[in-house]
Order: C-alpha cells, then structure tokens, then sequence
C-alpha cells in the first residue's frame, strides 16, 4: 500500500469518518414518476412507512409517510451541510425560514443552542423519474460553539466555485469547492461559528470528478488533519499506483500529495478533511455535546422549549409545487 493510504474502507448508505466530520449520509434514490401530492406515484404496500431505509425497487421514503424524507425533527451542538447533486429539497425550521434547493446546491445548517427542522425531498416530475443523489455531512462544532444561536446559509450552485484543471492528455478535470480554498479559489463563506470559518482548521469539501482515462494529483495540506477520499461513482482508480474500485474510502495522509489516475468509466469522489476539534464526544440521535450533563441538558431544554416550536401547518412540510429554488432565512424576504 502507498505510503499515502492509512487505511481503506467499505461505503454503503452510511460512510465512515472522523473528527471534526461525525456522519456522512449519501442517498441515491431512483424515485419513480410523482402523484399529485408530490411523492411517488406507486404502490406504498410493503414499505416500513416511518422507517423505510430498506431501498426497495430502488428507492426509499425514509420517515416520510406520504412525502419522501425526514419530518421535523431537532438539533443541538453540531452543524448539517448538506449537498444536492440531484433531485431537489425542500427546508422548514423552527426560526421559520424556508426553502427549496438541490441540482448543485448546498445548504449549511449550524444546529447551535437547538433547531427543529424538516428535510422533504419532492417530486414533482408526474411523467417521467425523479432521481435524487445527495450527501448529508455532520460537521461538529467545539465546545465554545455549541451553544451559538441557530443558522443556516444556502451556497447556491452558481455560486459555488469549479476549479477546471487539464491533464497531460487534454483531458478536463473539475473540483467543486464547498469548503476549503483551491489553487487560491476561495469558496462561499461558510457560517460564521463554524469550525470551518477559521482557516487554521484547514476544512475542505471538494468533489472531484475525473473523466476517463484522466489523471490529477491532489495536493499536499497540512499535516496531522484528517482527510478523506470517497470513491462513490466509476469503476476503478488507482492512488499512487495502488489500485481501488468504487463503494471505497481512502483515509489519506495530508501532507502528502497523491496522484489520482482514473481506470474506467467517469471517477466523482468527495474530499473531507480537517483539523480534529479533538475534544470528547457524548452523542444520542440528533444531540451532539461534550457531557453527559449537557447532553441530558438538550432533552430536557428540547422538552420544554420545542426548540422554538414549529410554525409550519405540516411536520413533512413541502412547499407549493409551482415554487422554483429559494431560500427565506428568518423574518426576511425569499431570495
């Protein structure tokens, strides 16, 4: 194994990682035509309605009943970005903004002090599929941090950099930057009490997408970071000559550069790194703090206070189906 490769991993639904980053969720759901009410115009029969992760025929309702997704649920002490590369969602919170964003956007949610939000993924094609393929990245947030005032930002897919690079055969290699500067292109700024705000923290999410045949050389970070190549789409790549197949991740040295040559078929990876927060962890569910005590602070604050309740008529709120992309933050104009 290359000198560059620490260690390689199996991916499913659910990927590994590692400090500062808790959870990676990538779903791919070839969702069929939509009915009227915006879910799937097919039979529900044999579903675990609630709970269906299952992925029969290709797709899943997650813990949506009628509409695919996550229904209004809370947050506390961590940050969700979540990244549409298809397909479309659809955000309501607690503080009352709202949203419809996907096919390229990203949406970066710091939970803080608590937050109650829905995640609904509408259809809205009714004569032909609706495939949705996104990834949703817990990012943590330090001690200092996890008690900041709630807040999202949307990070627009025409705003979101794409760094070209050319390889010595012509062949065209983009690099999508959510986070973390490339080649001095800086990304979006991300929320303002995320660990990602200060550079010295060296967070980066790139996709990387390699066409056939093509070769790019990632470049050396910082050391001691934590950094994490997901091959998720292709055949097969070779990482400093050592060979991998897709549904694998590579945990990498980061003050090494690694040259990545695609095998087969057009290679797309995500790239997450970043300096460990390392501070100890105390999760339940949708709690992320430092402490039992805190911990069992955020059930009894979240039983009193619903987080500031929900303003919405619907826990699977969707919005009017003629809606294009928007985003309107709380006590603001859509925009």
């Amino acid at each position: 194994m290359s000198t560059s490769i620490l260690k390689r991993l199996p991916l499913d639904m659910f990927w590994p990682t590692f400090d500062p980053f808790l959870f990676c969720a990538f779903h791919n759901d070839k969702y069929p035509k939509a009915n009227g009410d915006m879910g799937p115009a097919e039979s529900l029969v044999g579903r675990a309605l609630g709970q269906d992760f299952a992925g029969m025929d290709g797709w899943r309702m997650y813990h949506g009943k009628k509409v695919p997704g996550f229904p209004a649920h809370p947050h506390r002490g961590f940050e969700t970005i979540t990244i549409v590369n298809e397909g479309l969602v659809d955000h309501a919170d607690s503080m009352g903004a709202s949203g419809r964003y996907g096919e390229g956007d990203t949406q970066w949610m710091t939970a803080g002090e608590g937050i109650q939000h829905s995640e609904m993924f509408p259809l809205l094609n009714e004569n032909d599929a609706n495939p949705l393929e996104l990834f949703q990245i817990w990012l943590n947030l330090p001690s200092k941090n996890k008690m900041v005032p709630p807040h999202f930002t949307m990070l627009w897919n025409e705003d979101t950099p794409v760094v070209k690079a050319l390889d010595s055969n012509g062949n065209e290699i983009a690099i999508k930057v959510v986070a973390g500067s490339l080649k001095g292109i800086a990304p979006a700024p991300c929320p303002p009490n995320s660990w990602a705000a200060d550079d010295k923290n060296h967070v980066a999410i790139w996709l990387i997408d390699l066409p056939e045949n093509a070769e790019w050389t990632l470049p050396a970070a910082a050391s001691n970071l934590n950094r994490t190549l997901y091959f998720f789409e292709g055949d097969s790549i070779e990482l400093d000559g050592v060979e991998g197949s897709v549904n694998e991740a590579f945990v990498l040295k980061s003050d090494e550069a690694v040259v990545m040559k695609n095998r087969g078929k057009v290679a797309r990876f995500l790239m997450l790194q970043g300096r460990p927060i390392a501070e100890h962890v105390e999760q339940h569910g949708p709690f992320v703090m430092n402490t039992r005590a805190e911990l069992q602070q955020a059930f009894n604050d979240y039983q009193r206070t619903q987080f500031g309740g929900w303003p919405w008529p619907r826990h699977d709120q969707v919005h009017d189906k003629s809606k294009e992309r928007f985003a309107k933050y709380a006590d603001e104009q859509a925009n």
